[in-house]
């Protein structure tokens, strides 16, 4: 799966399109409990979001692979 387009949401879920043209929502909260995510708890830093088609990472390094998105993708 490639990365379309993602739009982080106010309840910490991203709103991915793929390239195919699927659309869903990824929930990031479970994420949140992790050191690597914790920084996403502000929700200014979890808008910061940089798409890279095979996967999505903020600023502060947390990242998730196109793969993990699309096996939790509803």
């Amino acid at each position: 799966m490639t990365i379309k387009d993602v739009e982080p949401k106010e309840d910490y879920t991203l709103q991915i399109t793929t390239e195919d043209g699927r659309m869903g929502f990824f929930d990031v909260m479970p994420y949140l409990k992790y050191e690597a995510f914790r920084a996403l708890e502000s929700f200014p830093s979890f808008k910061q979001i940089f798409n890279g088609g095979y996967f999505v990472e903020w600023e502060c390094g947390a990242d998730l692979s196109a793969d993990t998105i699309e096996a939790a993708l509803r």
